[in-house]
């Protein structure tokens, strides 16, 4: 196993962190290094800037429109991103959905859905939580009944994140009550502006509604919009999640984080205090090791050789390191932390004014938002138990 990087694919990391220094938008990197509330706007505007050069679908193979770039090539590309302050790539577009249509879904169905979103014009949303399904997605109990050449949906999905903006959703939908639950469940497009559909917000501690409740009363949606077989959904749904887990790792921008937590160290006056830079040390360790074993598994990628399927073990490992930067940046900011005012955020104010240090704004509001790494995505006690059966047997 080589972890070191050839010299064309250091040429490729130039070449990439040239073009995000002259294409990030300097008020959307400014915003991310210091956590400060990114709009619709900024996300999507990002997308469009990586979908023009051909970039947003990342992941993907040339033939429906990608790059083609190599899995290190990818790492490399969102390393350069990260560090440079750009928004996360909202995944359920290009990430999550379109490699299920890409592996599961008909010429037509590629031909009409990739375009926008290699593009980042449209955007989707994920419906695969319901109250009571969160990570026993085999209980969800959405139905969708087949008419004709249409199937009428009807139930509710929630947590769907940034759900208000969404145009279109990908959902896991019961088709049938007939043997073990995960055979009853289909994969089903849906245009969220169909007659039927209502987006419900759920307010936050922060005062944001980043996620929702999406209702579906008697929704027609096309029998084309279904992707692949009636019932095999479950088999597309894992497909996809190895997608999210890996996703919500995000190594890349917990090593943005941990320079943030040096500077508000320093900013205190507390770098030199022993027992908080023992904790940023362990905390870099981790990260440094979760950093190689995502090159582990690019290594054994790049020779060809199967690697052990370890999306939930990086998912668990990514998931608590977050949690761990944003824990150590309120007890290094201690009360300047706490402070939230939410018609001040609303006013625009977040801290960055002559004088102010914008370095802390919003700690709390960051630090609680984190708490859900460790659930959604496949909670990790769930997914410790599937890395032990791997394992053990």
């Amino acid at each position: 196993m080589d972890l070191a990087f050839t010299p064309e694919e250091q040429a490729f990391r130039d070449e990439v962190r040239a073009w995000v220094r002259s294409n990030l938008p300097p008020e959307i990197s400014h915003k991310v290094h210091n956590a400060l509330r990114l709009t619709r706007d900024d996300l999507q505007g990002w997308a469009k800037i990586l979908g023009k050069k051909g970039w947003l679908a990342s992941g993907w193979p040339q033939q429906f429109g990608g790059p083609g770039w190599t899995a290190v090539q990818k790492h490399l590309f969102e390393e350069e991103c990260a560090l440079a302050g750009a928004p996360r790539v909202v995944p359920f577009g290009p990430v999550m959905v379109a490699p299920v249509i890409m592996a599961y879904g008909t010429p037509e169905q590629q031909q009409r859905f990739l375009p926008g979103i290699a593009s980042g014009e449209v955007w989707w949303s994920q419906g695969y939580s319901e109250p009571g399904s969160g990570s026993d997605l085999a209980s969800v109990k959405t139905r969708a009944e087949r008419v004709g050449n249409q199937y009428i949906v009807n139930g509710q999905k929630t947590w769907t994140t940034l759900g208000q903006f969404g145009e279109w959703i990908f959902c896991l939908v019961r088709t049938s009550n007939e043997g073990k639950p995960q055979t009853g469940i289909s994969f089903l497009l849906i245009d969220m502006k169909s007659p039927g559909v209502t987006v419900r917000p759920i307010k936050l501690l922060d005062g944001e509604c980043e996620v929702n409740e999406v209702f579906f009363d008697n929704v027609e949606v096309p029998a084309e919009n279904l992707i692949g077989e009636e019932n095999k959904g479950w088999t597309y749904a894992k497909h996809l999640l190895s997608h999210e887990r890996t996703n919500i790792a995000d190594v890349n921008r917990s090593k943005r984080e941990l320079e943030r937590l040096k500077r508000i160290a320093k900013d205190e006056g507390l770098w030199n205090d022993q027992r908080l830079r023992d904790q940023i040390a362990l905390l870099e360790v981790d990260v440094v090791a979760l950093e190689m074993l995502v090159l582990r598994v690019l290594s054994a990628e790049k020779s060809g050789k199967n690697s052990l399927d370890i999306a939930g073990l990086l998912k668990i490992k990514g998931s608590e390191i977050q949690q761990r930067y944003a824990e150590l940046m309120m007890l290094a900011a201690g009360p300047f932390a706490l402070p939230f005012i939410e018609e001040a955020m609303e006013a625009g104010w977040q801290g960055d004014f002559p004088g102010g240090n914008v370095a802390h704004a919003p700690l709390a509001s960051t630090y609680f938002n984190l708490r859900k790494t460790t659930i959604y995505g496949g909670s990790n006690e769930v997914q410790r138990n599937i890395v032990a059966q791997t394992v053990l047997g």
